[in-house]
């Protein structure tokens, strides 16, 4: 029996655990947590950066910045999903009326079942990658053997950060390499979380367009004949089918766009960052410990910007072909006042579905190219003042 579901199980625990999944009893809780911890987190790594700003100690600067921007991009997420959380519920209200509308048989419930079941091996496959990621950034400070009497020498931590208390005990070292390790992997697990829901949402919405397109290629055929349904009935269906992916999409766009804004502004610094940062380590005698720890974290910035990228993408092709599919029906063999009734179909395709970064850039692949070049030359910079 298929499961009727978009959202898979893993990342309903997950959005429950911070706080955002609805209708979760202490909601209030989960969020002043997680926001006062992350805002913690993040005061630490301001007084690392202040009080070590200094262009001799830039790749320390930039190690402090790129996670810095990391817990940054988190707080946000969560602060806008706590905002726009009626808008969340209704995204999943229309889902599951999706889901309510296939029929138990028909090729409506497979293509959303297809969908939702790609959507959900992506997501645990996203999962497992940062979640692997986050152990590759703090294993190495876990198994070293550091001296922590030696007051002279600035302590190795996970993430850069000042803490308002002195660090002179093994007890108290391992305890903050601990705390450092838990909120780096609860970093990484909330990046690929945000994102693997961004992706089952948009790949939910390609189905329903599938849908819509074979009904159009059906329009005016003999196998609509036979069922007995109207070509009234038929067009209606499929102008409601329409409207509802459209409002979908909005929905998803306004919940994510200044997500979207916040996240190509920071991963532009932190790819920018995390290149020095590797680029710098080749030939240090530590190189090997320092590449291993941002290689995957790079890795995983870039990937984030192209999940983005991929995603306005592919909604914007899926909808271009809604009004090709609507004028490759065979609509000449109608009448003619029923085939005018397609131009309405065909006029409003023009205007595509887009998913945007704060209303300010379109997202696509063309949009992530220019991400990657924006870092490189940034990166540049950084090494010409090395």
């Amino acid at each position: 029996m298929t499961s009727k579901r978009t959202i898979n199980r893993t990342i309903e625990l997950m959005l429950t655990v911070f706080g955002v999944w609805p209708g979760i009893s202490c909601v209030l809780l989960y969020r002043v947590f997680w926001v006062i911890t992350l805002a913690i987190n993040q005061f630490f790594h301001y007084r690392y950066f202040v009080t070590h700003f200094h262009f001799d100690n830039l790749f320390d600067l930039m190690d402090c910045m790129s996670s810095f921007l990391e817990f940054v991009k988190l707080m946000f997420k969560l602060i806008i999903f706590s905002l726009k959380q009626q808008k969340f519920i209704e995204i999943l209200t229309m889902t599951a009326e999706d889901w309510k509308d296939c029929d138990n048989t028909g090729v409506e419930l497979r293509e959303t079942a297809k969908r939702a079941k790609l959507s959900s091996r992506i997501c645990n496959g996203l999962i497992l990658l940062y979640t692997i990621s986050g152990l590759a950034y703090v294993l190495g400070f876990l198994l070293a053997d550091t001296n922590v009497t030696d007051l002279t020498a600035e302590l190795p931590l996970i993430m850069k950060m000042k803490y308002p208390f002195v660090i002179d005990t093994q007890r108290k070292y391992r305890l903050v390499l601990a705390t450092q390790s838990v909120f780096a992997m609860v970093c990484a697990l909330g990046a690929g979380l945000f994102n693997a829901l961004f992706l089952t949402l948009t790949l939910h919405v390609g189905s329903q367009i599938n849908i819509l397109l074979r009904w159009l290629r059906e329009v005016g055929s003999k196998d609509i004949e036979k069922k007995h349904d109207s070509f009234a009935t038929v067009i209606t269906k499929i102008i409601r089918k329409h409207q509802n992916i459209i409002n979908l999409s909005e929905k998803i766009e306004n919940l994510y766009s200044y997500i979207a804004l916040l996240q190509f502004t920071a991963n532009t610094v932190t790819i920018c960052s995390l290149g020095f940062l590797i680029v710098t380590a080749i030939g240090t005698p530590d190189a090997t410990e320092k590449i291993v720890k941002c290689l995957l974290f790079y890795f995983d910035t870039n990937l984030e910007a192209f999940i983005f990228c991929f995603a306005g993408e592919y909604l914007s092709n899926k909808s271009k072909a809604i009004g090709n599919a609507a004028y490759n029906s065979a609509w000449y063999d109608m009448k003619a006042k029923d085939s005018r009734v397609l131009l309405f179909t065909i006029l409003r395709s023009q205007r595509q579905l887009q998913l945007t970064a704060g209303k300010m850039a379109v997202l696509s692949l063309e949009y992530f190219t220019s991400i990657m070049k924006a870092s490189g030359s940034y990166l540049s910079v950084l090494l010409a003042m090395k």
